[in-house]
């Protein structure tokens, strides 16, 4: 199958079975996301959201997030991956937010990352969830889904992988792209043992393709 072919057959598939695709994340607005996320890195969505509700509870609002000490802000996150770090990030991201944003979240990435605990990922996310911008956040789903699909080739590297996603997507499927290959990942496209069995979309799966025979296929 073509590389185009490729991409239109993933677009076709998830326009029409999950146009809607969003994030998993609870939040109800632009700080409560940025907070979530810079708290989902190696961490389950599922597990952050046990734990914001009390979090956002304490600090509504970036001023009284600023004002609190890590080892408060740790006393919420405990239960999270990394919660030492993260809890500093918080706190930093916060007074940098309020010292050079006015406590609004910026759009651009290059301002983004200037925020503690933002990387080029986090970034990504915000741009494409709360300014509606055509970016694509790369995570461990994002970059395994790509490459097993084969709409991403000889991409070693998140950055290498959003490229060439956002170079042949059309651009207003990049973000719900992003959204697709998260939860394709998360619930079928298993990092470990793939649910090829159950995957809707083998037809046009490199890695499916690669890893059966046509008489194994036959039988999945």
């Amino acid at each position: 199958m073509l590389k185009k072919d490729r991409y239109k057959a993933f677009v076709d598939y998830f326009s029409t079975h999950n146009p809607d695709a969003e994030t998993e994340l609870h939040y109800s607005n632009p700080y409560e996301l940025l907070v979530a996320v810079i708290l989902s890195a190696q961490c389950t969505d599922k597990r952050i959201n046990q734990v914001t509700p009390a979090l956002f509870a304490r600090y509504p609002e970036p001023e009284s997030l600023a004002a609190s000490s890590v080892d408060e802000v740790f006393s919420y996150i405990r239960s999270v991956s990394y919660p030492n770090n993260k809890a500093k990030h918080l706190v930093g991201m916060a007074q940098k937010l309020l010292a050079e944003f006015d406590g609004i979240v910026p759009e651009k990435m290059e301002d983004l990352v200037k925020l503690p605990g933002v990387g080029r990922k986090t970034a990504n996310v915000i741009s494409s969830v709360v300014y509606d911008n055509p970016a694509m956040a790369v995570d461990t789903h994002v970059f395994r889904v790509a490459n097993r699909l084969g709409l991403t080739q000889r991409a070693t590297t998140p950055l290498a992988v959003e490229k060439q996603l956002v170079k042949h997507l059309p651009e207003e499927t990049i973000k719900v792209a992003h959204h697709w290959l998260i939860l394709h990942g998360r619930y079928i496209c298993l990092a470990r043992r793939p649910k090829c069995e159950i995957c809707p979309i083998t037809y046009f799966c490199q890695y499916f393709s690669k890893n059966f025979s046509k008489q194994t296929a036959g039988n999945v």
